[in-house]
């Protein structure tokens, strides 16, 4: 039932979102043998009761997933949680929320008033329903109620504009076995024209140097406003992700290293410069 879950939420992901798609083709064309692996799906959600990381764990937690490391990022008040698979042929799941209370109160009163009266339960329990079909579960907001979120946080604006939609997909690097390392792939998808998010470099690399991940800039979709003004907001994008086999296991030959002798989880510094690929000024 997971496999399927999950299939369910990459279909409306790929066909809403170009650039994702022709990445995942051009990587599809290069290994049809099934090497292409998931390392993680991303959500965003807004933290306000009935609503954030604890509004869509829940699902993922009945179907086996498990709670693991919480991270943050203060200065874009943020906090997130990833959760581990309930096999390897899985993704890791990371859902991340706006820390509502922290944001200027011209931004708590947009956000407010676009998710209007209805309960936060409700809002909650149709918000991936919604997102399957492109929508979120509340009204779209004003054009002012927009830019008065996105001046104080363009994560915070996404979500108004994209719910619960998959904010990313993440593919795994040491799975493609012809590429040389992320920085391999990186030319690759350069030289075929794709827009990388260059925040921090391309690589974008954590202190232990074991984890290695890039991304492409956000697609942008044209968006009504509520007051009846249209304009390009971002969308999704793809990212990849190279796990180095951790040092006591550097004896392993090739063809005995599994994916928990690699680098598992997530790293502060590199999800803060990721984050900025849904930014309007990276966007694609």
């Amino acid at each position: 039932m997971a496999h399927t879950f999950v299939q369910g939420l990459l279909e409306p992901y790929l066909a809403l979102n170009p650039t994702s798609l022709a990445a995942a083709e051009m990587l599809t064309e290069q290994y049809p043998n099934g090497d292409l692996v998931y390392d993680h799906l991303a959500f965003r959600t807004l933290g306000v009761p009935g609503l954030g990381i604890d509004s869509l764990a829940p699902t993922f937690l009945e179907l086996g997933w498990r709670a693991r490391d919480e991270l943050r990022f203060p200065a874009k008040k943020l906090r997130a949680r990833w959760f581990a698979p309930p096999c390897p042929s899985l993704p890791r799941i990371f859902i991340s929320e706006l820390l509502v209370g922290e944001v200027d109160a011209a931004a708590r009163e947009a956000i407010a008033a676009t998710l209007g009266a209805t309960p936060r339960t409700l809002l909650a329990r149709h918000s991936l329903l919604a997102a399957a079909g492109g929508g979120t579960p509340w009204p779209a907001p004003s054009r002012a109620q927009y830019a008065a979120v996105a001046a104080k946080s363009e994560y915070g604006a996404w979500v108004l504009a994209n719910g619960a939609a998959l904010n990313h997909t993440t593919l795994s690097v040491h799975a493609m076995r012809d590429v040389a390392g992320l920085d391999d792939l990186i030319g690759r998808l350069q030289g075929a024209g794709f827009a990388l998010n260059a925040e921090g470099g391309a690589a974008k690399v954590s202190p232990d140097g074991l984890l290695r991940q890039a991304s492409t800039r956000a697609d942008a979709r044209l968006f009504s406003f509520s007051c009846g003004a249209s304009a390009l907001v971002p969308t999704s994008y793809i990212e990849f992700a190279e796990r180095l086999v951790l040092p006591e296991f550097q004896g392993l030959a090739e063809d005995q290293v599994q994916e928990h002798h690699r680098r598992e989880g997530f790293e502060v510094g590199n999800a803060d410069k990721i984050f900025e690929s849904t930014y309007s000024s990276k966007a694609a």
